[in-house]
């Protein structure tokens, strides 16, 4: 990927680490770590706690995991108080940014809990979240989407509902709930910033995923390559759904080098993750969906 001369260093910033961390989502952090230090590319990850400052010029990556609502509120009030200037100088720098759950319900304008008061979100995403309370059951069980002519999967467990405004969603719902359970949306995008509230955790079982926030950060740092998105080419359509099917899963890590150092991704084995992704929609019923993605782990 890269000569000797000129490694590759990354710095992943996890927020809030000990108050947002449900459902394994540090399995997050490990998947990035190992997926870069396989490739050679050094991943230096950096806790940031309830009243660290947040220096965009430090970071590569950031993070953001899923809570309570009681953890939730303290969070609230940090990451408008003290993160939020730092936190908004990178993503309109075009930083890589994944917050998951109740890390996503904080970027958007405004969360609702069921009992107390509302809680200040970024407004990143022009979204709000309500929770209807105990009368409405939670969103609970594995769920699959659609994203780029691919799927991803994961385990969502949220009792509040996000509505879009503008927001782009992230995908759209195969399987599961999603959102809100009414309007197929699942997740939101800003520039290179993604919420969702796909647990599981998401990346061990989407590398195709974690590569693409691998690669914006290379690219945002070294400025060489090109997005393992743009760089393929138009999907199939099977079964009026669109699909990456064998001829084009090695699309997925073409990328254009400059010539000082390569941001492309060295493919990496990735069968078992693609069988378990696989399993999983097999499970929810989504039988070409699932063959979709060993064809990619067979030529990848």
């Amino acid at each position: 990927m890269t000569s000797p001369a000129t490694p590759l260093t990354l710095t992943l910033g996890h927020l809030y680490p000990d108050q947002l961390n449900l459902y394994g989502d540090r399995g997050n952090i490990v998947t990035l770590r190992r997926r870069c230090q396989q490739r050679g590319i050094k991943l230096r990850v950096v806790g940031l706690g309830i009243g660290d400052a947040l220096a965009p010029d430090e970071y590569d990556m950031l993070f953001i995991g899923g809570g309570q609502d009681r953890e939730q509120a303290p969070v609230s009030q940090d990451l408008y108080e003290i993160k939020g200037i730092g936190l908004w100088a990178s993503i309109e720098d075009d930083m890589p940014v994944l917050a998951v759950c109740g890390g996503y319900q904080l970027l958007a304008n405004y969360y609702r809990p069921a009992n107390g008061p509302d809680m200040r979100g970024l407004g990143v995403f022009d979204a709000w979240t309500i929770s209807k309370g105990p009368q409405q059951p939670r969103c609970i069980g594995d769920i699959a989407i659609s994203w780029h002519g691919m799927t991803l999967v994961g385990f969502e467990n949220h009792g509040g509902r996000t509505y879009l405004g503008t927001a782009k969603p992230l995908g759209k719902v195969l399987k599961g709930y999603g959102n809100n359970a009414e309007d197929s949306n699942e997740g939101a995008i800003y520039r290179n910033t993604y919420g969702t509230y796909l647990h599981g955790s998401l990346l061990p079982k989407n590398p195709h995923f974690a590569d693409h926030l691998i690669e914006l950060a290379l690219q945002r740092k070294y400025g060489a390559g090109e997005s393992l998105l743009t760089a393929q080419e138009e999907p199939p359509v099977l079964n009026g759904k669109t699909h990456i099917g064998i001829t084009d899963a090695a699309d997925l890590h073409v990328a254009t080098a400059a010539p000082e150092v390569s941001t492309r991704l060295t493919p990496l084995d990735d069968s078992l993750e693609w069988e378990a992704h696989a399993s999983q929609l097999e499970r929810l019923g989504l039988h070409t969906e699932a063959v979709a993605a060993l064809r990619i782990q067979k030529k990848g």
